[in-house]
């Protein structure tokens, strides 16, 4: 009897979580979606710019490189970063014992997965006029491969990996973050922090169906290489036991994010270059601020405690990502260019230098959409859930 009680309320307990996470996409879509029309009509800028497809004109007009703003940004990165990386270094708990790195062979379907991402790379970077009908569409599978490789160096690493797994979370995946990354393109619209050089080549069907197959490798990316970073987590303990924000889980700040979220997205068509951040931020900042207010937990509700390390890890797994998705992008065609307003200077590859501070708050923003998916996945970025023992298919 008490065993049937206890199964009957974990029933209830996922379908208030489910419930929950619906209501959050509901929540969520029409303020993501219609608070930039906001701005953009009071300007009165025809729709026709945004509905645009591929979009190809541009008509936001940024302001050049500022060395004061440059600088504030610099001042504002270091005082972020340097903390963290004092805490990894200097701190004084128990030296970890030295294990190997790999505890079994790297998989076969690995080795493939690098044979491929080699031949993909070459036909990226290279101009071979016999290949040149598969040329322009080189770049998915390369982040295929990519995704492979990393899931075949956690198996290695740890006996564990998402696509082995959890494979029916693995697949939803990939259309998950084509819708996710979709998303900001919409949102790019209104700032045109980035354009495609080649897209006029493409049709609108072609373009459609060529960037939804790009667009379909962000979260299984950046999941999948922080879960291969957690296998590698021991040597930074000592985040877990960091500056607690205590006030951060409270309704008063959540509705306070809310507010401010709702207000710079409204606001984003107006005033591109000085509200561009929250392009990046308005999906992470409001699915946040709407789980805290139905007493939910969030990402951000370890840090409450001090637990800092799966942020820490979420937030490398997206730069190091950011780093592969530049460098393939730089010589690869069609390509990505970027107009940053303020601080379009020192470019590593096509980004400027500063805007891949953008990819750390980015890893954290694919865990809460992921996390929509897969509350065991959420849980573990939470820092809740310290296993990795994970069962197949969803939550």
């Amino acid at each position: 009897m008490e065993t049937s009680s206890k199964d009957s309320f974990a029933e209830e307990s996922t379908l208030r979580k489910r419930h929950g996470v619906l209501l959050h996409i509901l929540l969520a879509i029409p303020l993501l979606l219609g608070l930039p029309i906001i701005g953009a009509v009071s300007i009165g800028r025809p729709m026709d710019y945004y509905l645009e497809f591929p979009p190809l004109t541009a008509y936001v007009l940024h302001e050049g490189f500022s060395w004061i703003a440059f600088s504030l940004l610099v001042l504002f990165i270091i005082a972020v970063i340097v903390p963290f990386i004092k805490k990894i270094l200097f701190s004084t708990g128990e030296a970890v014992p030295m294990r190997p790195f790999l505890i079994r062979p790297f998989p076969s379907w690995g080795w493939i997965a690098v044979l491929a991402c080699g031949t993909f790379w070459t036909l990226a970077w290279t101009r071979f006029e016999c290949f040149s009908l598969i040329q322009s569409y080189t770049f998915s599978p390369i982040w295929f491969s990519y995704i492979v490789i990393i899931n075949a160096l956690a198996y290695a690493r740890s006996g564990n990996c998402m696509l082995k797994d959890r494979p029916a979370y693995f697949i939803l995946l990939f259309p998950l973050s084509s819708m996710f990354w979709w998303f900001f393109e919409y949102l790019n619209r209104f700032v045109q922090n980035w354009h495609y050089i080649g897209a006029e080549n493409f049709s609108s069907v072609e373009y459609a169906i060529f960037a939804t197959l790009c667009f379909s490798t962000v979260l299984p990316a950046v999941l999948g290489t922080y879960e291969l970073l957690e296998t590698f987590s021991d040597r930074i303990s000592s985040l877990d036991n960091f500056v607690k924000i205590r006030f951060m889980n409270t309704k008063s700040v959540a509705w306070i994010i809310l507010t401010l979220a709702c207000l710079g997205l409204a606001g984003i068509g107006r005033y591109p270059d000085y509200l561009f951040p929250i392009l990046w931020l308005s999906p992470l900042l409001i699915i946040t601020s709407l789980q805290t207010l139905r007493g939910e937990e969030n990402i951000f509700s370890g840090i409450t405690e001090g637990r800092w390390r799966k942020i820490f890890l979420l937030a490398l797994a997206a730069l190091i990502c950011g780093f592969f998705w530049e460098m393939w992008n730089f010589y690869s065609l069609p390509k990505w260019a970027y107009s940053v307003p303020f601080v379009e200077r020192f470019k590593v590859f096509e980004m400027p230098l500063l805007g891949y501070a953008g990819y750390l708050p980015f890893g954290m923003e694919c865990a809460v959409i992921g996390g929509l998916l897969d509350f065991e996945l959420f849980k573990r970025a939470t820092g809740h859930s310290p296993s990795r023992k994970t069962t197949g298919g969803l939550k």
